[in-house]
């Protein structure tokens, strides 16, 4: 059995704001697992767009509001404990979940559509509309709370359950295939670099926007060719020349997307690092007949998908740098430099 103590470490975001707003705390009720629920000792949790954009209200579309700056629409509930990506292993279980996954290694869906075995109007983001992988010990619905069977450390492995899956989720719903021309954005990023990999494991043809500093790094992880950021998308590639775009910068050249798509593409999103607002000709939709997914929720299979494919081998984690728990405004900082290749990753295990 193991021994769980009443208080825990962890990041408290005390309110919406820059680094200031959140702080390492070493009096954090250890929480309890409700029914269906399991509690996690957390032992490394990954760094994510997501955690930087709920910490400053970004997703907040009234200026100078936060009532509606969780995933959900709603206003968060302070103090918050974020960190959507989760590796740990279950010390606990709720009513309703069987004793034997007490020593279950886990990956956490950080996209929950149940709360204590009760559908949720609205899906949840952990570490928005409830605590996440910041601190000691998290609690998770058990039907998101996956086994899994791995070599790789906890630090790799938390590079996966947030980026792997909207990656995975980003090209489940477009129904990429073997035949298709994928153009990724973003693609040294997280995500980018997750859906280049996952994109070659379904056989299709990648390119890849990125600076030409990071052009050798996507070519070694499977790119098929590699696109400057700086340059112009329907020079570089050619109108109609993509059958599917996977989008996580949006932005002033955003247009220049659809011209490149064929007639009858697919446009998937999960993202706006190059602004939220785009010029849209209505009539390149229509008489181009494109199809737009927006790719939050994640499909109910898509995350059973990613365990598969870690157990498979079929793809790497790419961990760019690794800080203890309480050093998470030096990762952050890094992070938003956007110098980096795949995932930063917080040690949690071993913070104190």
């Amino acid at each position: 059995m193991y021994k769980i103590p009443k208080k825990m470490s962890g990041i408290l975001l005390n309110g919406h704001g820059g680094f200031e707003s959140q702080a390492f705390n070493d009096n954090i009720p250890v929480p309890t697992p409700g029914h269906h629920e399991v509690l996690i000792r957390v032992h490394a949790a990954g760094v994510n767009n997501t955690d930087i954009n709920t910490r400053i209200g970004w997703y907040s579309k009234s200026d100078g509001s936060s009532e509606d700056a969780g995933w959900s629409g709603n206003a968060l509930k302070f103090p918050r404990i974020q960190g959507a990506d989760i590796c740990g292993v279950i010390v606990a279980v709720g009513e309703g979940v069987d004793e034997s996954r007490i020593g279950e290694r886990v990956l956490v869906e950080p996209c929950f559509r149940e709360k204590e075995g009760k559908a949720l109007d609205h899906f949840w983001y952990i570490g928005s509309e409830c605590d996440g992988g910041f601190a000691d010990y998290t609690v998770a619905p058990s039907n998101h709370t996956y086994s899994i069977n791995s070599p790789l450390s906890d630090i790799q492995l938390a590079s996966f359950p947030c980026s792997y899956s909207t990656a995975e989720n980003l090209l489940t719903k477009p129904n990429v295939k073997s035949s298709d021309t994928v153009l990724i954005t973003g693609a040294s990023g997280g995500v980018g670099s997750a859906a280049i990999q996952l994109a070659k494991a379904r056989g299709a043809k990648v390119i890849a926007v990125t600076s030409p500093a990071k052009s050798e790094e996507l070519m070694k992880l499977g790119a098929d060719q590699t696109v400057s950021r700086s340059e112009n998308m329907i020079e570089a590639l050619g109108k109609d020349s993509v059958d599917v775009v996977i989008d996580l910068v949006a932005g002033e050249h955003w247009g220049d997307l659809l011209e490149v798509m064929k007639p009858g593409g697919r446009y998937a999103v999960a993202g706006a690092i190059g602004g939220p607002m785009v010029q849209l000709d209505i009539r390149t939709l229509y008489l181009k007949d494109l199809s737009f997914f927006g790719c939050t929720q994640l499909a109910p299979e898509v995350f059973a998908n990613l365990v598969h494919h870690i157990e498979a081998g079929n793809i790497k984690p790419l961990v760019a740098h690794s800080f203890p728990l309480k050093e998470i405004d030096t990762a952050q900082t890094l992070f938003l430099e956007k110098k980096h290749t795949g995932k930063i990753v917080l040690s949690v295990k071993d913070s104190h």
